[in-house]
């Protein structure tokens, strides 16, 4: 039996309702597993992952000769401290993009491929730029403030949706293929 164009229209309402629905739902749970107390006095998830982030981009500043030293989530440089907290730590845009993905409809094979790739790409850039933020704190103390205010943080909100859009890329054509 084929479908009407009203059937068709109500279909994709409901699975955007239940897209959306479904991506509050999960980043509130998020939220809550990584700032409610009593689970942060038995796993600090972002206070790891901001020590794992944080000793990986000081490694990377150190291979353009510029000394770099981590006391927790600080990256200590010639001229300047970095505090690599929430939202700088590249948390918030994995969590925004697993989201998206676990609450888009696709085959779980897909979405766990998605989360592996994405997760990798995403914290490869976000490496790159906090080690970019070390680079102009070091050497243009000026456009420091400028680049971490106003470009800085808006490029991992991006990197997300963009890492989010090659993945609707690739799962549709794994859906075109399988038909």
């Amino acid at each position: 039996m084929k479908k009407t164009s009203n059937e068709k229209k109500s279909n994709k309402k409901i699975s955007v309702r239940r897209f959306a629905i479904t991506y509050i739902l999960l980043m509130g749970g998020f939220f809550f597993l990584i700032s409610f107390r009593p689970i942060q006095e038995v796993i600090d998830l972002n206070g790891l992952y901001t020590r794992v982030i944080v000793f990986v981009t000081a490694k990377i500043i150190a291979l353009f000769d510029i000394s770099a030293s981590v006391d927790g989530s600080i990256i200590r440089l010639p001229s300047i401290a970095l505090d690599v907290k929430f939202g700088c730590n590249g948390l918030e845009a994995v969590m925004i993009y697993s989201v998206a993905i676990i609450a888009f409809p696709a085959p779980w094979k897909d979405k766990l491929i998605g989360i592996a790739a994405g997760f990798f790409l995403i914290q490869v850039i976000n490496v790159l730029r906090i080690a970019g933020l070390a680079y102009s704190g070091v050497y243009h103390r000026k456009l420091f403030d400028l680049i971490h205010i106003y470009v800085a943080q808006g490029v991992m909100i991006a990197v997300a949706l963009g890492v989010f859009l090659l993945y609707l890329r690739y799962t549709g054509r794994r859906h075109e293929a399988r038909i």
